[in-house]
């Protein structure tokens, strides 16, 4: 046991911020992959098979092993990872298809609504309260959205698909009775071993990128490696540091992604502005929330938590 610290721990902070810069430079990877000639369903049949060594190295890095087995003997937690898989491989899909369709900004919109859709999903699903600051941040979200809708002539559905793909994935695997490494792992091999048998039948019929040379072979394998490290780094990170903290980065790279789009080349309209604009604003107004909360718990008596090395 050991008291909780005053400040973040740097190498904490340095893993949370590792983490979502890799996220935030991400769709270069898909992009050069795309530009490879790869379609959307080989980049994640690739990316889930090649995360699996990955994950897989993280697991006995962590000591997990007989808890990775165990899951296979506990058919609810595997079922829960099942379902949690489908809805990260959905998140990936979408993703991959938006950033190599010009849809880059609209993926930076679905992850700034992500943590307001996840306050929200809180308060219905596990009746969590919402004060008014959470309530004026996804006031300003709802408002966002439908300045984007105005915008774009219909919903923005990438958007709404990423956001609720990822809300929903970690509202199932707040459930799921394993570590991040342990979960991850079960995950990938979930995915990665369909996916493993579409890449080879891609193979068989000619169609498929990985035996067409060492640079798309390299870049897929690449990918893998892009999958597994910033979430085990995340995970880390997260059970170190202040929520506030976590709160403030992860709108580090969907701002990223933000630039991102409009260095590309992106239309940017007055409309579509305003729709982020009060995204932003929601996004900051959440972040203050955050920080307010962390200075309450900064003044409250120093507290005694388990050291998150036993």
């Amino acid at each position: 046991m050991v008291e909780a610290p005053e400040s973040p721990p740097p190498a904490a902070l340095a893993a949370g911020l590792s983490a979502y810069l890799i996220w935030g430079f991400i769709p270069l990877v898909f992009q050069l992959l795309g530009g490879l000639g790869m379609g959307p369903w080989e980049i994640l049949a690739h990316r889930t098979f090649w995360a699996i060594p990955f994950a897989g190295l993280f697991v006995w890095m962590a000591g997990q092993q007989a808890q990775a087995l165990a899951v296979f003997r506990k058919p609810g937690v595997l079922a829960l990872l099942a379902l949690s898989s489908l809805l990260i491989a959905a998140n990936w899909v979408v993703f991959i298809w938006a950033v190599n369709n010009g849809r880059v900004l609209q993926t930076s919109l679905g992850y700034f609504i992500n943590p307001l859709l996840s306050m929200a999903a809180g308060a219905i699903l596990f009746r969590e309260r919402l004060d008014r600051v959470a309530q004026a941040a996804i006031g300003f979200a709802i408002v966002g959205v439908l300045l984007q809708t105005l915008a774009l002539g219909r919903l923005p559905w990438v958007s709404l698909t990423l956001a609720a793909s990822f809300c929903g994935y970690g509202i199932v695997r707040k459930r799921v009775a394993a570590d991040a490494q342990t979960g991850l792992f079960i995950e990938c091999l979930i995915l990665g071993l369909p996916g493993a048998v579409f890449a080879i039948w891609l193979a068989g019929a000619g169609a498929d990128h990985f035996t067409k040379g060492v640079t798309p072979a390299a870049w897929l394998i690449f990918s893998g490696a892009a999958t597994a490290v910033p979430l085990v780094l995340f995970a880390w990170a997260a059970r170190r540091l202040p929520l506030s903290a976590m709160g403030f980065m992860q709108f580090l790279a969907p701002s990223m992604t933000f630039v991102l789009g409009v260095l590309q080349g992106e239309p940017l309209t007055a409309l579509k502005l305003a729709s982020f604009a009060f995204i932003w604003a929601g996004a900051g107004v959440f972040a203050y929330g955050l920080w307010r909360a962390g200075r309450r718990l900064a003044r409250a008596p120093a507290a005694v938590i388990p050291d998150p090395g036993t």
